[in-house]
Order: structure tokens, then C-alpha cells, then sequence
């Protein structure tokens, strides 16, 4: 039965040392299959036929967290249920749904999309990679993981956790500055191109468990980068402006320097005050209205 994500880092199931080879290949999708039959987490886009729960639960999940998402997918699903309904929100109503998952230029960019989706392609998800990269927020990685798991195309993508997985099944653990393009092989020649949806999903779950049995192959990846500290960031104070935007409609600068202050974040002077309004405009998020007052963005 599969497990809750909360019991998966307490299994007993130890992160395989074993180094495999190309002519492996067969073994090492044994291995992962048989991990997969025992700790697959239950997340509940995964049993969807829904290709719009399919593209939320994508969106949602590029930077942040399984728990939190879990949390906030069903309410999300429930404000805008299709396409249709989140095309026809307005940015503030996305906005304020989207709360307490941080990186809100994902919230505009997940209803520009459905507006796209319903004007340029009656109200369906596109199929083809190559088109899903054309829409603004996404890459590579998310219109590959859009095909596979809304339609089960064997589409080849690399993310942060496959990529932790080839590099820590195939790769000498003390060599450094791994490169997607020596990756890439290696997925392509594991795909399972019977049922590529299941086949990732048991990939990103074994990352998830290397994770968190300690050590990061991933700091072997020449496109490894830390995340810089929330807090008292740009990002966080991004973040509350946005938020008592939502709570008030409109503020002066004054009134948002307050709540910043109030929110016990790092000083914030005019100058950078200035600057990180200036880019939540930039962004489309905000607009600046006469007086300096600012609302969020239509």
C-alpha cells in the first residue's frame, strides 16, 4: 500500500550505494520499480485523470514544498475547478488563493496560462513540449512533466529530483560538475515507454528518499545553485506587500513600510523599498496609481 509522505523518510528502505552502468539499465529500473511498489507517496493529482488538476499541481510544485502544496491544491481546486473559471479570475483573486505558497509570480503566470489555454486552444492543455514552453513560467522540465503526467507521453526531462537520482546511481560520488547533457542519455535509455507517468513518479519519489536519508548528489550538477535565505530577503518582503495588498486593495508606500516593519522583517529604507516596488511592477504584479497609491494588478 502506498505510504503517506510524512512516513516515507521512516522507512527502512536504505539508499542503494550500488553504482550502475549503462548496459544496467534493466537492473536499475527493477530496483526503482520495487521501491516504488513499496513507498509510493499518495498525492492526489497523482490519480487524476483531470489534465487541469495534472497542470496546477505542476505549477505548484516547482519550488515549493509536498506538504505545503497538499494543503493548498484542494482549496485551489475548489476556488477555480477548470480552465474557464481561473481564466476568468482576476490576478487579486489568484493571488490571495495562491497564499502560503510563496514565489507569486507563479499565481500570475498559472492564469495567464488558462487565459492562453482558453483563447488559443479551447480550453485543453497542449500535448506537445514545444508548444507548453512557449507559455510564460514554463521550462524544459515542466512541459515534459506536463506531458508525462497529464497525457503519459514519454517525453524525456530532467528535474531536481531525477537528476539526484542519475547522478547518485550512475556517477562517482566524487565527481563534480555533472552536466544535464550527460544525463540526458541515461533517462532517455531508463524511460519506460509503456507507462512513462508511473516510471517518473517512481523516480522523483526515490530523489525524495535519497533526500532525505542525508548527503545531496545534486551538489555533484554543474547547474546546482543554493537557495539564498527567506528571510528578511526581496522575496519575503515581496511576499507581504502582496499580501496586505490583497487584505487592504490599496495602500500608500508609507502604510506597505509599515506593515513591513510590523512583520519584524530586516529594515527596509526607501531606496530598496523603491527598488523592489518597482520590480513587483516590472512583473506585472502591482500597479502605481495617482498619489502613489498602489493596488495589485488587473
Amino acid at each position: 500500500m502506498p505510504l503517506p509522505l510524512s512516513d516515507l523518510h521512516h522507512t527502512s528502505s536504505p539508499a542503494s550505494s550500488k553504482r550502475y552502468s549503462l548496459s544496467e539499465i534493466p537492473l536499475f529500473q527493477q530496483d526503482i520499480k520495487e521501491f516504488y511498489k513499496k513507498y509510493a507517496r499518495m498525492q492526489p493529482w497523482r490519480h487524476s485523470t483531470n489534465t487541469y488538476h495534472v497542470f496546477v499541481s505542476e505549477i505548484m510544485l516547482q519550488q515549493t514544498q509536498i506538504p505545503r502544496v497538499l494543503e493548498k491544491f484542494p482549496q485551489f481546486i475548489d476556488r477555480f475547478p477548470t480552465f474557464q473559471t481561473l481564466a476568468a479570475s482576476t490576478l487579486e483573486e489568484v493571488i490571495a488563493a495562491w497564499q502560503g505558497l510563496g514565489y507569486n509570480r507563479r499565481a500570475r503566470f498559472l492564469r495567464e496560462i488558462a487565459i492562453k489555454i482558453c483563447n488559443e486552444h479551447d480550453g485543453v492543455l497542449p500535448r506537445d513540449p514545444s508548444i507548453l514552453i512557449t507559455f510564460p513560467g514554463i521550462g524544459p522540465a515542466t512541459a515534459g512533466s506536463l506531458c508525462a503526467f497529464a497525457y503519459n507521453e514519454p517525453v524525456v526531462f530532467i528535474e531536481t529530483n531525477i537528476r539526484r537520482v542519475f547522478i547518485h546511481s550512475f556517477f562517482d560520488p566524487k565527481k563534480a560538475k555533472v552536466h544535464d547533457n550527460e544525463l540526458y542519455p541515461l533517462v532517455k535509455a531508463s524511460l519506460d515507454y509503456d507507462n512513462p507517468r508511473e516510471w517518473y513518479y517512481a523516480l522523483m519519489d526515490y530523489g525524495t528518499m535519497l533526500a532525505k536519508q542525508g548527503g545531496n548528489a545534486n551538489r555533484n550538477s554543474v547547474h546546482y545553485t543554493r537557495q539564498s535565505a527567506f528571510e528578511g530577503s526581496d522575496r519575503q518582503i515581496r511576499g507581504t506587500i502582496l499580501r496586505v495588498l490583497v487584505q487592504k486593495g490599496r495602500m500608500r508606500e508609507d502604510e506597505i513600510k509599515k506593515h513591513i516593519t510590523a512583520s519584524n522583517q530586516s529594515s527596509c529604507e526607501y531606496e530598496r523599498l523603491q527598488q523592489i516596488l518597482h520590480g513587483l511592477i516590472r512583473d506585472h504584479m502591482i500597479v502605481a496609481e495617482d498619489g502613489g497609491v498602489y493596488t495589485i494588478a488587473s
